[in-house]
């Protein structure tokens, strides 16, 4: 009966360790098993998904970096990115088998866009990622002021000298002339009275008026001051209404405008016709009104202080007659012989 008691015990406890043994024996029965199965699950998983990688390029072939880089699905899922300092860029995870857009876009260059689909586990690089310059298209507004255009040409006519010396003030060389502004045409104006050529001038023709005992003042000293006096009343009347109040009222440019090209017949018939015909501040010809008008009004003004025999109106006509006339001589002047001798003005 003490054999059995104390066998009892013993044998319980080999039973317990030989279950024991036999659950430790499970437990990493277990663990093998369930081991294969959890990697064949993420196989599997990896099978249905691939990654998109590129890099992103310019023209040269050059990395662009911080690129951004969008993946849309079809389903609106959307992945964005920014490309590496090299140029790359990668997408993991990407389900396969299904139609993605990708879209890459960085200031100063054209967008990309693909359509990209991966298969499951595949690594699909793209090849192709290259961003063009885009044209950069300025708008530039030019401001033209016609004022401002003709004021920097009237300074260069202002320059204008015959022999360096003498003024040649009322002839444009310019091919495309601004018209001149009310202001600019009394300016110039002024400037050709207030010359000494112009005293010079005048002084010229009453010594020839004497030569010639017209108008009938007595033929001395005292009869060519009043020469002198008339003629500088007549010259400046002239100048201010046929060059200033009347192309300011009318509207006409009272410069000659120098051809200087063509043959001689072409040149002597514009040179002649200017006398007659004038370009309008609106750049069409039109009837030398101007210049009718100023010898006609200098003329039947004078008839105020000329003796009293030659205020009629003989006179009015041929002084007017003779005006037009030194109006044709010089205007041929200009054309053939002043050109010549006038130092120009420089923009």
């Amino acid at each position: 009966m003490q054999n059995n008691s104390h066998t009892s015990p013993n044998r319980l406890l080999e039973l317990l360790l030989k279950l024991t043994h036999m659950l430790v024996l499970i437990a990493l029965g277990g663990v093998i098993v369930v081991a294969p199965v959890s990697a064949q699950s993420a196989e599997a998983a990896n099978t249905k998904t691939g990654s998109i990688l590129g890099t992103v390029v310019d023209s040269s072939d050059d990395p662009i970096p911080g690129a951004t880089v969008v993946l849309q699905g079809p389903a609106g899922d959307r992945l964005t990115l920014v490309t590496k300092d090299d140029g790359t860029f990668a997408f993991h995870e990407v389900t396969s088998g299904i139609a993605f857009q990708i879209n890459v876009t960085d200031e100063g260059f054209a967008n990309w866009t693909s359509s990209v689909t991966v298969e499951p586990g595949q690594d699909k690089t793209l090849t192709d990622v290259k961003l063009r310059i885009l044209a950069v298209q300025r708008a530039v507004t030019v401001s033209y002021s016609s004022k401002e255009v003709a004021a920097q040409q009237l300074k260069v006519e202002e320059q204008q000298r015959i022999l360096r010396f003498i003024p040649n003030l009322y002839v444009t060389y310019e091919p495309h002339p601004e018209p001149l502004s009310t202001k600019m045409k009394f300016q110039l104006a002024y400037k050709d009275l207030t010359q000494p050529a112009f005293f010079a001038r005048v002084a010229g023709w009453a010594a020839v008026q004497q030569g010639a005992g017209t108008p009938h003042w007595p033929q001395d000293a005292q009869g060519y001051g009043k020469r002198l006096g008339a003629g500088l009343a007549d010259a400046t009347t002239e100048d201010l209404v046929g060059n200033a109040i009347l192309p300011s009222l009318l509207h006409q440019d009272p410069r000659y405008f120098y051809q200087g090209s063509g043959t001689k017949k072409s040149r002597a018939r514009h040179a002649i016709l200017a006398a007659f015909v004038c370009k309008g501040d609106n750049g069409a010809w039109q009837p030398n009104y101007s210049t009718w008008g100023g010898s006609l009004i200098a003329t039947s003004v004078s008839m105020a202080y000329y003796p009293s025999s030659d205020r009629d109106a003989a006179h009015v006509f041929k002084n007017f007659g003779v005006g037009m006339g030194l109006h044709v001589a010089g205007s041929l002047a200009q054309e053939f012989i002043l050109s010549k001798f006038t130092s120009r003005g420089k923009h």
